[in-house]
Formats: C-alpha cells, sequence, structure tokens
C-alpha cells in the first residue's frame, strides 16, 4: 500500500465500503480528536473511475469527521488540511470488502444484519467460512451464526436490524420454512394477534413439544425428522413418536447393564413423576444400593445410582442386608393400641395442667416461639415499598430499644444473639421441647420479659390490637418519634397541612399562607419544629393521626389508626352487661380432688 495525503475534494466513501448510502454515522466520540489534531489513522482507499479520485473502502466515520472540521474551519478562513491515506490496489471488491469490515468490527460495531450482508459479499467473492472467521479473529460458529440469517425473509431481518425482535427469535425463525415465517409475518402485522416469541415459538413451530437431539441415548447419525437449527447450535426432533421409540428402546438397554454390572435392581422413574434425591438414602451396591432411571417429558433422562428408600437405609444401619427375605421384628405395640395411649395420655395432662398455670404459661411461650403443626405464629415483617419508611422505621428510638431488649431475651434463651427475632421456628418437637424446658428454669420475671418480646414481634401493623396496647399502656409517641424527611414526603395534602400550620405556627400563621403551595408549608412547620428563621420552637409536636387514641384533620375520613380506635371504642361496650355484677369474670371450677393431689404426688 502507498500512502499519500489526500485532498477531501477527490474522496468519496466506496460501494464496497460497510457504511455506504446510510446516513452520516454519528460521529460524536472522534470529533473532538479530530478537531484538536485531525486524522491521525489513514484511512484505507483505492482509485475510483474518475482522474485523481479515490474512494473510501475503510473509514467512513474518519472521512465524515474530518469534513465537518473542514467546513468549519472554511467558516474562521483557516486552511484545510488533506487526508491521510492508504491505497489499495485498484479492482479487488474482496480485499476492500474485508478492510472495511475488518476496521468497522474493531471500532463501532455493525448491526448483525450489516455483517451478514457483508459477510454473504465475501462469500460470492470467492471467501469460505474458514477465510471469514481467520480473517477477522472470529470463531468459525459465530460466521455460520451470522450467515444464518440469510435463511429469513427480508422483511424479518429488516425487524431484527432495527431491534423489533429479539436475538432468541431470529434464532428459532432460522428453523422455519419459508410458509412458517410467512404465517408468522402475518400474525405480527394483525395489531390483535397472539405473536409467539422466544421459547414460545419453538413450541409454536414444532406443535407444543420439542425434544433437544442432545437427550437421545441413541445414535442419531443419519436419523430422519431431525431440524437443525442453522445457527449450528441446537437440533430437535420434529417427529415425537419416532424419538421415544428409540429412546425407550434405550432406556431398557441401559436398565439391563446396570443389572448386569451387578445392582440389586434399575428402576424406571416414568414422565410425570419425578425422582426426588431428598426422600432416599444412598447405599453402595454391595449393600443393596440401586439405580433409579429418571425420565423426563422434555427426554431428557438421568440416572441415579446407589439409592435406597429411607425405611431400608434403616435395615441397612441395624445390619440387616435388604432384598434377602428378613423381616423386621413385630411392633410391641400396634397403631391402633398407640393412638389410645397418646389420646389418653393428653387428656390426663391437659385436665392436670389448668392446676399448674405457671407451666401452662411457659408451654404456651414455647409454643408461640417455636411453633407446632397446630400452632403457626409469625413475627410482623414491618415492610414497606418505600425506601424511606423502612430506612425511618429502622432507625427510630423504638426499633433500636426493641432490638436491644430482644437480644437480651435472645441470650437468656440460649440463642445467637444475632437472630434476627426470637419467634418464627420451624415447629420441631425437639426445639418446642428444649425451649420450654429452659423457660421452667427461668425465673417468672425473666419469663415475662421473654413474653414482651414475642408479644412484640407478633404484633400486627395497623391492627386494633396495636390501638388497644397503645391506650391502655398510655403510650406518649413524643417519646418515641420525631418528624423527619420521610414523614414531610408523605404529608402532601395542602388542607392537613394548612391544619397541621395551625398547630404548630397558630392560626394567624396558617390563614396568612392558606394560599400557599404544599412546599411552603411544609418549610413553616419543620422551622417552627426546628426553631429556625425566628420562628418559636416547637417541641415533642406529634401528628393527630399518631397519638394515642387518634383523631382526623378533616371530615374526609380515610385514616386506619382512627377507623382502629373506633373499633377498640366499640369493643369497649359489652353486649349484653350484667347490670347486677358489671364486673363479673369467668372462674375456671376447683380443680378435683385428684388433679389437687397431683402437686404433692410430684413433690413426693
Amino acid at each position: 500500500m502507498e500512502l499519500q495525503f489526500i485532498e477531501l475534494g477527490k474522496l468519496s466513501v466506496s460501494k464496497a465500503n460497510m457504511r455506504y448510502a446510510k446516513k452520516a454515522p454519528d460521529v460524536a466520540d472522534i470529533l473532538p480528536t479530530v478537531r484538536k489534531r485531525g486524522v491521525i489513522v489513514p484511512v484505507l482507499v483505492r482509485p475510483n473511475c474518475a482522474p485523481d479520485a479515490y474512494e473510501i473502502v475503510a473509514g467512513a466515520r474518519r472521512f465524515h469527521a474530518a469534513s465537518i472540521v473542514a467546513d468549519e474551519r472554511r467558516a474562521e478562513g483557516q486552511e484545510v488540511d488533506p487526508m491521510p491515506c492508504a491505497i489499495l490496489s485498484d479492482g479487488d471488491d474482496a480485499d476492500a470488502i474485508e478492510a472495511s469490515l475488518i476496521e468497522n468490527v474493531a471500532r463501532l460495531d455493525p448491526d448483525e444484519v450489516t455483517q451478514w450482508e457483508t459477510f454473504t459479499r465475501l462469500v460470492k467473492g470467492g471467501r469460505d467460512v474458514g477465510d471469514i472467521a481467520a480473517t477477522f479473529g472470529l470463531p468459525d460458529m459465530m460466521v455460520r451464526r451470522v450467515l444464518a440469517l440469510g435463511n429469513l425473509m427480508p422483511r424479518i431481518r429488516d425487524l431484527y436490524r432495527h431491534e423489533k425482535i429479539d436475538a432468541a427469535t431470529v434464532r428459532h425463525l432460522t428453523m422455519a420454512s419459508k410458509a412458517q415465517q410467512r404465517a408468522w409475518l402475518a400474525l405480527y402485522e394483525e395489531a390483535d394477534a397472539y405473536v409467539p416469541t422466544g421459547h414460545q415459538l419453538k413450541a409454536w413451530l414444532f406443535g407444543g413439544q420439542s425434544i433437544p437431539v442432545r437427550h437421545a441415548l441413541f445414535d442419531t447419525e443419519g436419523m430422519k425428522g431431525i431440524v437443525a437449527d442453522l445457527f449450528g447450535e441446537d437440533r430437535y426432533f420434529s417427529d415425537i413418536d419416532a424419538f421415544w421409540t428409540a429412546q425407550n428402546a434405550a432406556i431398557e438397554a441401559k436398565r439391563d447393564a446396570y443389572i448386569e454390572a451387578g445392582w440389586s435392581d434399575a428402576l424406571i422413574v416414568p414422565p410425570g413423576e419425578h425422582f426426588s434425591t431428598w426422600e432416599y438414602e444412598t447405599a453402595p451396591k454391595r449393600k443393596g444400593g440401586r439405580v433409579y432411571i429418571d425420565v423426563r417429558s422434555s427426554g431428557e433422562v438421568t440416572f441415579h445410582e446407589g439409592y435406597v428408600t429411607r425405611k431400608e437405609a434403616r435395615r441397612i444401619e441395624k445390619g440387616e442386608a435388604i432384598g434377602t427375605g428378613h423381616k423386621p421384628p413385630r411392633p410391641e405395640v400396634s397403631g391402633t393400641c398407640q393412638t389410645y395411649l397418646d389420646l389418653h395420655r393428653h387428656a390426663a395432662v391437659r385436665a392436670a395442667l389448668t392446676g399448674h398455670p405457671k407451666v401452662a404459661l411457659r408451654l404456651m411461650v414455647a409454643h408461640a416461639i417455636v411453633g407446632s403443626h397446630l400452632w403457626s405464629v409469625k413475627p410482623e415483617p414491618q415492610t414497606s415499598r418505600n425506601d424511606a419508611t423502612r430506612e425511618s422505621v429502622e432507625t427510630c428510638r423504638g426499633e433500636v430499644d426493641f432490638d436491644a431488649k430482644r437480644r437480651v431475651v435472645l441470650g437468656v434463651l440460649g440463642f445467637s444473639s444475632e437472630e434476627p427475632t426470637v419467634t418464627g421456628g420451624n415447629g420441631d418437637a425437639f426445639g418446642l421441647v428444649g425451649v420450654f424446658l429452659r423457660l421452667l428454669d427461668l425465673p417468672d420475671r425473666a419469663v415475662m420479659d421473654v413474653i414482651g418480646i414475642v408479644m412484640g414481634e407478633t404484633l400486627a401493623s395497623g391492627s386494633a390490637a396495636v390501638e388497644a396496647v397503645g391506650q391502655e399502656i398510655g403510650v406518649d409517641m413524643a417519646r418515641w418519634w420525631q418528624a423527619d424527611d420521610a414523614f414531610f414526603e408523605l404529608v402532601r395534602d395542602r388542607e392537613v397541612l394548612t391544619c397541621i400550620v395551625a398547630e404548630v405556627a397558630g392560626p394567624t400563621v396558617a390563614s396568612a399562607n392558606a394560599g400557599e403551595k404544599a412546599k411552603t408549608l411544609k418549610r413553616i412547620v419543620r422551622d417552627h419544629l426546628d426553631g429556625k428563621d425566628r420562628r418559636r420552637k416547637v417541641e415533642d409536636w406529634v401528628p393527630r393521626w399518631m397519638t394515642f387514641p387518634p383523631a382526623a384533620y378533616t371530615t374526609r375520613g380515610g385514616v386506619g389508626t382512627v377507623e382502629t380506635a373506633a373499633t377498640v371504642a366499640a369493643a369497649r361496650v359489652p353486649d349484653d352487661p350484667d347490670p347486677a355484677d358489671p364486673g363479673k369474670v369467668l372462674a375456671l371450677p376447683a380443680p378435683s380432688p385428684e388433679a389437687q393431689a397431683e402437686p404433692q404426688r410430684a413433690a413426693a
């Protein structure tokens, strides 16, 4: 190649250039460099039919950037620099196309359809797949994938070029016949029609079920009824019946081979059933382990070697050989007899428990912590879709104080202090009994501390129970809460904000600013709470919605805390009070003499 500096007016973009006949390319990334230092890397050109003219094979973006800079300099009366050019030999279109694509792949990647157009021209120029791959440093598979786009109708390629359909859809369409492609395009063009794409398109092409050739246990060489993905990566069976005939025969052959190899048995798990490893235990071949052949409807077959049932595993632990015909010893108590024993013991224990409230209390707390098949207690998740709300709650004084006390209770119960909650166990019997026995060793004061944390964790947010407890205890929200950014961001109603201004700044200020925007009203409230801008500082302010009991600012309703407070107020009025004994409470009958004697026998 010969290096020359050629005037811009003698240059044009060659038809062999990938970017020929397109709109002016985006040169924003290289334009500042060209303005400052000019074109550093020469563009590739070859002689044109016009005298002293050249066409650019590679470097169209540099040419366009240099042209923009030239127009700017001419407008300022400055001299325009020529373009550095490397001149190719005349007439070799294939070399020119290669040069164009090499440069563009190394810089601003063209879309796959543009690559296909260029690769196709190279193939017509005498290059094969290996030559193209070696030239551009690409795998042969990638070149074939791009060339496979030639199986698509032009309209589909155009949709892919403009990113109207994705790569997965295009990949499956390369396996479609022209008739199927036309049918798919008809669906695409119809506004209200369902258009299968991605994996749904594959099912649409194969009539519902598609089985990859890689799942076959038999030799597929020369077999008919196989459709290949033109990208060369996947092949599928178009004749499902033929596949299963050959696959089942291969499975039976594998089963026979396992038995001949010394396995006690090889069981076939048919499609629709599944082999779950956690329901079995491993056992070697010499101890009677068997093979489970798991067959899936997708055609995939998995071989699980060396498994036995849990019952058989227990026999192996006892030294018994499975499959020997040896029966386990007959249980001392039948199942029905065991149920009889359990129910009578249960009746006796719960009757006696009524005379031991301390034990009953600790047992109840253990159930609330661990759970059982009859108890399901979940901690309040304290979730919110608003990030600011979550952060506000996590860092508030009430949450910090509760977490510190929870860690103390975790230590008392022998749990890790890093556990997020005390409650929320999985209901296992061993854990339930362990917590119960631990609570029996604790004094009443410590058990009360545990109860406070357990109840706090499982108290439902927004419930009437929160309102009832808050009123009963007399919770002062000013001790636990201060207005923060998250609160002010959530309050946007101007009527409400005007009422709040009246609370913190007085009716005169509220009336004077009644027409202001919400942002201004919030600033007035915050300045009073912080004592800024020469405003009177207001201490311990809490919005009416948060107090116990709560109240509303308007008559519009829609305040959840006010509604729960109404529920509590209604519950305080008995449906049918006894005027003779308004303080009557439920009293349990005295325990029987046998139950009264129970503690003495236990002490003895």
